[in-house]
């Protein structure tokens, strides 16, 4: 299956990351980044490397509800004006916080690495993601991370271009994950790996959309108290049943891996 972010063209991309299983998982667990987690959004942290810490007006009126990878296409470029440097992105990334018990989750994880076939779906961009990842440990636990493709022309400037195209008319012009999970399940089944539960952790309305796509036997588990969460309130509310998924709200990633521990222990 072609993958979606094929063709953007940029220099000195980082597009994506395999990692093999030495056997089939039993389940997928899908992960936001953006305060999920990381307990900020990077974009919004990356303004640490500007003049001042700060953006001047114009670069901020700029900015158009949908359109958010081109307006932060704009910052990038400013800040390249202004003298910031690769290594100046990188230190912000990798000292970005984990969100609370995220690292509890991911030492879950790494001990029950067979089960569990995990991937990241991002609205941020690979350059940033790889620098927080591998400065926590914890890059090697991704089969595959999806984000926007970035890296470093030859003036130096830090480039960001947009994953892909879609229709769907829930999401940012340059991502959609529902689209992305859709594929990527497609392509999986086509290898014959088939999953007896997907599990999703996400904050943002963009991880609502991939959300309702998940069955019955499937696990939403959004952040308490951001878009995601409320969404899949609102949904319940207007249209009972229709969101299928369980839904497992939580503060602490902790939460989730003591689920995630209950549900190994009932396959016991």
């Amino acid at each position: 299956m072609k993958r979606c972010c094929e063709g953007v063209g940029l220099p000195c991309l980082f597009k994506g990351v395999g990692m093999a299983s030495p056997r089939p998982p039993k389940y997928l667990l899908i992960f936001d980044f953006d305060e999920t987690i990381i307990n900020e959004n990077s974009d919004d942290s990356i303004i640490r490397a500007a003049p001042g810490q700060a953006l001047p007006e114009h670069i901020r009126q700029t900015f158009r509800e949908g359109f958010y990878n081109e307006y932060m296409q704009r910052v990038l470029a400013y800040m390249g004006d202004q003298g910031v440097k690769m290594g100046d992105f990188k230190t912000v990334y990798e000292n970005i916080p984990l969100s609370p018990g995220m690292p509890d989750l991911f030492q879950f994880l790494s001990k029950n690495h067979e089960l569990f076939e995990i991937i990241l779906i991002s609205d941020a961009n690979m350059f940033g993601i790889e620098c927080n990842l591998r400065a926590a440990g914890f890059y090697s636990l991704f089969r595959k991370i999806f984000s926007n493709p970035s890296g470093f022309d030859k003036k130096g400037y830090f480039t960001l271009g947009p994953y892909h195209s879609h229709k769907c008319l829930d999401c940012p012009a340059n991502m959609c994950k529902r689209k992305i999970l859709t594929e990527y399940l497609a392509e999986r089944a086509q290898e014959e790996v088939e999953f007896e539960r997907v599990f999703y952790v996400g904050d943002g309305a963009n991880d609502f959309c991939p959300s309702v796509t998940l069955t019955s036997a499937d696990v939403a588990f959004p952040r308490k108290g951001y878009p995601m969460h409320r969404m899949t309130q609102e949904m319940e509310k207007k249209q009972p049943g229709a969101f299928q998924a369980t839904v497992v709200p939580w503060e602490s990633a902790a939460e989730v891996a003591r689920y995630l521990q209950e549900v190994l222990k009932k396959k016991c």
